[in-house]
């Protein structure tokens, strides 16, 4: 009878040491969750507008395609590496790449600035989408493009054969007030090697650190673990029970 109820005792064993073990894991995994204070700001200024990705995750788009031009400020929450993939855009016709009627060539320009010290500059990634008017013809103008990659904006897309964005002085972009008002210090305007031809440009650049070197919670694995805060709701169900302890 013994030498039956040993295996019976050796796999109760195995199984508790494994449940202890799967508790053990995911008390190691709770998090707190996050605050006000664990966000950054992020300041953008485009001519003409933006969409900003981070993480493969849509962030921001400009709220005016146009003029006048702006400037737009989010809290956002950073996780590291953090790869940030913009799409600029110039105001233009996308048959003539002209503006203003087809009476004139504009030019682009784009910069952003994070509170963790994250700026654009040279050091960025940059591609042509659409451009034009090809060889500045202004009597025929004509604009020509190509195809936005597919998955552009996503971590693990490959832009290895793309060419290093170019920066420009503010005196080439000629930025409006809203730039002034807001926190660019250290970030340089940037575009392709053409700010006047080309009307659409994609740019990617990664983040392998905190640039302020603080330290950070990762909280991107937040929606698969029991955070260390209370449900929604429950610190509302537990006033309310304070409440009407008082009343009686």
């Amino acid at each position: 009878m013994m030498k039956r109820l040993i295996p019976i005792t050796v796999i109760l064993i195995a199984l508790l040491s494994s449940s202890d073990a799967r508790s053990q894991s995911s008390s190691s995994a709770r998090i707190r969750k996050p605050q006000m204070s664990d966000t950054i700001r992020a300041n953008v200024y485009a001519d003409n507008s933006f969409i900003l990705y981070i993480n493969g995750e849509l962030v921001a788009v400009d709220s005016i395609a146009f003029v006048p031009h702006n400037v737009i400020s989010v809290d956002i929450l950073p996780s590291y590496p953090m790869t940030i993939a913009v799409m600029a855009k110039d105001n233009f016709d996308p048959k003539t790449g002209m503006e203003y009627a087809n009476t004139n060539i504009g030019d682009g320009g784009f910069i952003l600035k994070f509170t963790d010290g994250t700026v654009t500059c040279g050091d960025w990634k940059a591609k042509k989408i659409s451009w034009g008017p090809i060889d500045r013809d202004t009597k025929s103008p004509r604009n020509e493009s190509v195809e936005v990659p597919n998955n552009w904006y996503a971590v693990d897309f490959d832009d290895s054969e793309w060419g290093k964005a170019k920066e420009y002085a503010e005196e080439q972009v000629g930025p409006k007030q809203p730039y002034f008002d807001s926190d660019f210090k250290g970030a340089k305007f940037i575009w392709t090697d053409d700010i006047a031809l080309d009307n659409v440009v994609l740019f990617r650049h990664v983040v392998k650190s905190p640039p302020d070197e603080k330290q950070r919670v990762d909280f991107r694995n937040l929606n698969n673990v029991i955070p260390e805060n209370p449900p929604r709701g429950q610190g509302r169900q537990e006033g309310q029970r304070r409440n009407n302890g008082a009343k009686r």
